[in-house]
């Protein structure tokens, strides 16, 4: 069974309590790591500045403390993230969706901002799940 690595615990410890519940659940049926939870003004300025979000400090909702977003990536033994597989994304996104529905966490996806299933966002935002209240 996968596990998280000390810098993926880390990092989701930094987020709501629902969005570890769901991804303490995910890692028991699907390898992953935690790339980030809460983000720190020079953290949000530099994901901004680089083309990796949108929004600017404070409004991303990874600056709220705990955070209400997280970028969880899929992690494949021998091959890593893949970063270039939108395909491999948008495969652990359903996943997460349907766990998180099965759990009664509302949740969205970076890659389906609108969350009408047809990935035409002109963001494509796959690491990133976010709470919607």
């Amino acid at each position: 069974m996968p596990e998280f690595g000390k810098r993926s615990k880390r990092n989701l410890e930094t987020t709501d309590v629902a969005l570890q519940r769901l991804f303490n659940e995910i890692i028991k049926y699907y390898d992953c790591s935690v790339i980030c939870g809460h983000r720190e003004q020079t953290e949000q300025d530099n994901a901004f500045n680089s083309g990796r979000s949108k929004v600017k400090w404070p409004n991303s909702n990874h600056n709220t403390f705990p955070s209400k977003a997280v970028d969880v990536t899929p992690y494949y033994v021998g091959e890593g993230i893949p970063w270039e597989s939108k395909e491999k994304f948008v495969l652990f996104a359903g996943f997460v969706l349907g766990v998180a529905s099965q759990m009664g966490i509302n949740i969205r996806w970076g890659g389906d901002w609108s969350s009408n299933r047809k990935m035409n966002n002109k963001f494509f935002d796959g690491p990133h799940f976010e709470l919607v209240e």
